[in-house]
């Protein structure tokens, strides 16, 4: 394990008293990726983040968190060296940490001396987020007076305010309406293209899949797979599906003269057929062919990729089976 990781969890286990939350996780997290926690409900994901930066202590094994330096690589363990390693991230969790009689600007102005910057460095770094997050106009305002989205972003400019090299987000979307969980979004692939590694827990699966570098799934306590998001379509939902739509739409006669191997599903979806396939490319023939024979016209034809639905489906109907070891895997203008 190793190489350019910026978090090396090792066999890491908590327990609550006779609960076991996480089971031996071991983990690489990688400098410069965005990495997706998902799992179900109680599957541990905020129990990870929050051992991640000491938040709670292990119950066995170790995290470490890897420094880059002038002089080399720097490890601390995260328990024993929190004070040193608190400016090296930020976190925003599912509850938001900001002060509610604060304003806005009030709140950046706090969490910078909290963390030490200067006076000069908390107001450009204070202006920098203000453009970044669209708070800007609200500078002023206290925070108990912001929309929802509003907050979650403040929430997320006050664990930037220090520039940290990492952010660590807790369910960053959670009830926000699709247009601000797109800006969501949008500003962790920005923070993400200037440099900032980001770890994420979010049930906003066909989100995940879109900006993140890798998925860890955990299930039961369990870490049961690490990799990127097109690996892991790959290796647990191998089937695509053929959604075709006909006139007259005879369906049910398609239906008979479609039975194949080739074919693992078949049935109606909507106004059309979805018929599925690990061989798209070999079934989409024999489909035209039935279709002439049958006398229907092709009025729309489409091909559904596998996405992170599917993994988690797949994966959560399965019985547990944990590999011997998972894959191991700044702001720019802020100072």
């Amino acid at each position: 394990m190793g190489g350019d990781a910026v978090f090396l969890v090792k066999g890491v286990t908590k327990r609550y008293g006779n609960r076991t939350v996480l089971d031996d996780v071991s983990l690489d997290i990688r400098r410069g990726e965005i990495l997706g926690l998902i799992g179900a409900s109680g599957a541990g994901k905020t129990t990870l983040l929050h051992l991640l930066v000491g938040f709670v202590p292990s119950s066995a094994g170790e995290i470490v968190l890897r420094e880059q330096t002038q002089i080399g690589p720097l490890d601390h363990n995260v328990l024993a060296q929190q004070r040193r390693i608190s400016r090296l991230y930020g976190f925003a969790s599912q509850v938001p940490s900001f002060y509610e009689r604060l304003t806005v600007l009030e709140n950046l102005d706090y969490f910078g001396h909290m963390y030490g910057l200067s006076d000069g460095a908390i107001r450009k770094n204070a202006e920098t987020l203000l453009h970044l997050m669209e708070l800007k106009p609200s500078a002023h305002l206290l925070a108990q007076h912001l929309s929802g989205g509003m907050r979650r972003r403040l929430d997320i400019a006050c664990a930037l305010v220090h520039d940290p090299q990492i952010l660590i987000l807790d369910e960053p979307t959670a009830d926000l309406d699709p247009v601000l969980r797109a800006h969501v979004w949008e500003v962790v692939k920005h923070l993400n293209a200037r440099g900032t590694t980001v770890i994420l827990s979010s049930h906003h699966l066909l989100d995940l899949d879109a900006i993140c570098s890798r998925i860890a799934i955990l299930k039961d306590g369990k870490l049961v797979a690490v990799d990127t998001p097109e690996a892991l379509k790959s290796r647990y939902n191998r089937s695509q599906e053929l959604l075709i739509e006909t006139f007259p739409g005879n369906y049910e006669q398609i239906i008979r003269k479609l039975r194949e191997d080739r074919i693992t599903g078949i049935a109606r979806s909507g106004t059309g057929l979805a018929i599925r396939t690990e061989s798209p490319e070999a079934v989409l023939p024999r489909v035209m062919a039935v279709l002439k024979r049958q006398g229907e016209s092709l009025l729309d034809l489409k091909l559904g990729k596998p996405n992170l639905d599917n993994v988690f489906v797949t994966i959560y109907r399965e019985p547990t089976v944990v590999p011997t070891r998972p894959p191991a895997g700044g702001l720019g203008e802020l100072r």
